[in-house]
């Protein structure tokens, strides 16, 4: 598959990038429940494997057939990482490259990565182009903000468009904003126009709800797609336009099952502790959520919680 950007159907919808939330086991969950039409790896750090400690990050860029397209997400601020990444993730089968530039958070942009690149618009190009350079046919993305204090789309976006991704994500934010205020999707409108003509593909992020929501987004603003995040939590059915609505037990027996792959996936790699930001949103909405949550948020292995849901359900 050379570049599968192009071979998509128009408006694109796919699931965002998230640390510790899509993981290897919550995308297989997604992709058997509801298929977004591209699917992305959470982020990885490139210095990070370029290091000594390159095998504890491998576990991150696991993937199953069933998630094709599946991109690698890539964070770093040194080009030369940049490309040996994107040869690695050739090597790994990946059908697509993207590069994080717009997580606000303090330790990635102490690294000079994610949103500082916005300050940096030269150092950014140079990280496309090198991620081109180790990506042989491989499509190279971006995710990015709409600027760092404020709205620098007039300037910035020209910038990344000069390097030729082959895609461009924009959260509808600034860095500044982070996710205090509503997302802004009249600026999306506006770096559709910027890059019109470009050949550079427009996804829009930020606040989506659901799939009907993200086909508004899609008509106000005229972008070729949208990425969505959080509304994924606790809702592996996001996906599916026809399923309307989700039972408590099926959310219930799908956070088992959810727990369980976790567990068999990740046992002595990852703290289990991660689920329980699952159990929040899987746990809501019904009589009992917040007395079951509570015990969810005490367990330690799979089959404690698979024991208490089957209490919980049998009472």
């Amino acid at each position: 598959m050379k570049n599968f950007w192009e071979k998509l159907n128009k408006p694109i919808f796919c699931l965002a990038p998230m640390a510790d939330v899509t993981d290897a086991a919550f995308r297989k969950i997604i992709v058997k429940y509801s298929k977004p039409d591209i699917v992305f790896t959470e982020f990885v750090s490139c210095d990070g494997l370029n290091s000594p400690g390159k095998d504890n990050l491998m576990v991150d860029l696991e993937f199953s057939k069933k998630e094709r397209p599946i991109v690698a997400q890539f964070f770093g601020s040194r080009p030369e990482n940049f490309t040996k990444c994107a040869k690695l993730a050739v090597k790994l089968g990946f059908d697509g490259i993207d590069i994080n530039m717009g997580c606000p958070i303090k330790k990635i942009e102490k690294q000079g990565a994610g949103c500082d690149l916005i300050r940096h618009p030269r150092l950014a190009q140079e990280i496309i182009a090198a991620t081109k350079a180790g990506a042989g046919n491989l499509p190279v993305s971006v995710k990015t903000r709409v600027g760092y204090n404020s709205d620098e789309l007039d300037t910035w976006l020209p910038t990344l468009l000069e390097a030729k991704p082959a895609a461009i994500t924009i959260h509808a934010r600034t860095k500044k904003q982070m996710s205090k205020v509503p997302a802004e999707w009249h600026l999306i409108k506006k770096a559709v126009k910027i890059a019109k003509g470009s050949g550079v593909l427009i996804l829009g992020n930020g606040d989506v709800k659901d799939l009907d929501d993200a086909a508004q987004k899609v008509k106000q603003t005229g972008c070729d797609g949208v990425m969505l995040g959080r509304a994924i939590f606790g809702n592996p059915w996001l996906f599916d336009k026809d399923k309307k609505e989700v039972t408590r037990d099926e959310k219930l027996k799908v956070m088992v099952e959810h727990t369980k792959l976790f567990e068999k996936l990740f046992k002595n790699k990852k703290n289990f502790a991660i689920m329980r930001k699952h159990y929040k949103a899987y746990v809501d909405g019904f009589p009992g959520a917040k007395a079951l949550r509570m015990k969810l948020m005490e367990t330690k292995n799979a089959r404690e919680v698979e024991e208490i849901v089957a209490g919980f359900l049998s009472q």
